[in-house]
C-alpha cells in the first residue's frame, strides 16, 4: 500500500508546480504585453527603412495586374463629372505616360451640355498616333453627368470601381509597388483622410486634418514615408480643390511644393488657372 503520507507529499508537489506553471504563464503575458507597442508607436522608422522601387523605373507586368487578354490592349474607362474634375485622376495618368505607352482620349457624355476647352484638352495633344496594338494602356476620360466618378478596365470580368479614392489606388497599383502592411494601411487610411475628411468634412475637421498633414510631413518628405504615393497625390489635389492650399502650415506648404516641381502636378496645375 501507499504511504499516505507520500501520496499527500506528491499531491502537494503537483499543486506547487501547477500553480509555478500558471505563474510563469502570466509572468509571460506580462512580458508580451510590455514589448508590445500601443496604438501610438510611432511607425515612421519602420516605414523609412522599408525599400521602394522608384515610379519611373521599367514597366510592370500589366497582364499579370489586369489579367491576360490574348494581346487585345487593357483598357481603362473613366467616367468623371466636369464639375468636378478628379484632379487626381489626371495626375496619375500623366504619371502612368512616363512609364507605359498609353493611347489617351477624352470624350463628352450626351448627358453633359458643355465641357470647358482646358478639359478636353486635359491629355494633352497626342503628336504621334501609332496603331493600337503598339501601346500598352488604353485611358479614356468620359466627362459625364455622374455623382462620383466610376471606372471600369474589363467589362467583361469586373465590375465597376466608384469614387476617386478608390480608382486613384487602383490606377496607382499599375506601378507595381510593393508595400509592408503598416505602409499600406498608413497609405489607405491618408486617402480616406483626404476625401472623407478634408474634401468633405467640415471646417474644424479640415482643420484636424491639416495639423495631422502636418506632423508626418516634419518627419519626412512625403506622407508615407520616403517616396511619393497616391496619399500624396490625392491629398494635393484635394488641397486644390478646396482651396485651403494657401491656409496649410509650414510642411504641408512645403511638401506641395515638392509636388508641383513634378511635371504631373504641373500640367494640373494649368488646369485650375
Amino acid at each position: 500500500e501507499v504511504d499516505p503520507s507520500l501520496q499527500a507529499l506528491e499531491s502537494r508537489q503537483e499543486e506547487i508546480l501547477k500553480r509555478l506553471y500558471e505563474l510563469k504563464s502570466a509572468v509571460d503575458g506580462l512580458s508580451k504585453m510590455i514589448q508590445t507597442p500601443d496604438a501610438d508607436f510611432d511607425v515612421t522608422n519602420i516605414i523609412q527603412t522599408e525599400e521602394f522601387s522608384p515610379l519611373t523605373t521599367n514597366g510592370a507586368d500589366l497582364d499579370l495586374m489586369l489579367g491576360k487578354d490574348y494581346g487585345a490592349l487593357k483598357d481603362v474607362v473613366i467616367n468623371a463629372n466636369p464639375s468636378l474634375p478628379p484632379l487626381s485622376l489626371l495626375v496619375i495618368h500623366s504619371l502612368l505616360c512616363e512609364r507605359y505607352k498609353i493611347l489617351s482620349a477624352v470624350h463628352t457624355h450626351s448627358s453633359v451640355k458643355s465641357v470647358p476647352e482646358n478639359l478636353l484638352k486635359c491629355f494633352g495633344e497626342q503628336t504621334k498616333k501609332q496603331p493600337r496594338h503598339e501601346y500598352q494602356l488604353g485611358f479614356t476620360l468620359i466627362w459625364k453627368d455622374v455623382p462620383k466618378p466610376q471606372m471600369k478596365f474589363s467589362i467583361q470580368t469586373m465590375c465597376p470601381i466608384e469614387g476617386e479614392g478608390n480608382i486613384a489606388r487602383f490606377l496607382f497599383s499599375l506601378f507595381g509597388q510593393k508595400y509592408n502592411a503598416v505602409t499600406s494601411t498608413l497609405i489607405d487610411s491618408w486617402v480616406d483622410t483626404a476625401i472623407f475628411q478634408l474634401k468633405e468634412g467640415s471646417s474644424k475637421e479640415r482643420g484636424a486634418v491639416l495639423r495631422s498633414m502636418n506632423a508626418a510631413l516634419g518627419k519626412s518628405s512625403w506622407l508615407v514615408g520616403n517616396e511619393l504615393t497616391v496619399a500624396d497625390v490625392v491629398a494635393w489635389c484635394v488641397l486644390q480643390q478646396t482651396g485651403t492650399a494657401n491656409a496649410a502650415p509650414a510642411n504641408v506648404q512645403k511638401w506641395m511644393k515638392s509636388c508641383e516641381n513634378l511635371a504631373p502636378f504641373s500640367s494640373v496645375m494649368k488646369l485650375l488657372q
